[in-house]
């Protein structure tokens, strides 16, 4: 016979800070993971409204290229989608980071420190993002 467990109301939301360090990266690996994948699908379709068809006529692809040029230009000058650029570096570079710490722990390598990792990656994260800032932001006008 297996043995009962309770594992406490489904709508005890106060274990949450119970997890440990492993459960965190978890949820945001898993997290980050779905981001770039959101990101992906509506990346695609932004600029693919750029591009309106796929005609061989010089002129139309002339136009077309004008036209996704702009949409560039227009997107890149909005200081919302500049912020946005920068969440996603550092969902980005957690996701990297993240990914290659737990590379290395499948291999046999840190297992031991996985909690110690887990807080660099976020640290290491952290610093590339803040550092970007400035190159993210330049050019922008307020």
């Amino acid at each position: 016979m297996s043995q009962s467990y309770d594992r406490g109301l489904i709508e005890d939301f106060g274990r949450w800070r119970e997890f440990s360090a492993g459960m965190w990266a978890w949820i945001f690996h898993k997290f980050t993971g779905w981001v770039l994948v959101g990101y992906l699908f509506t990346h695609v379709a932004v600029l693919s409204t750029a591009l309106t068809s796929a005609s061989a006529d010089p002129a139309t692809v002339a136009a077309n290229q004008d036209l996704y040029t702009q949409t560039i230009r227009t997107l890149e000058s909005l200081l919302v989608v500049r912020v946005l650029e920068v969440g996603l570096l550092a969902v980005a570079v957690f996701h990297i980071l993240n990914g290659t710490r737990l590379l290395l722990i499948d291999l046999g390598i840190g297992l031991d420190s996985q909690d110690r990792s887990f807080y660099a990656s976020l640290i290491l994260t952290g610093a590339i993002v803040v550092a970007s800032v400035p190159t993210f932001l330049a050019g922008v006008s307020l």
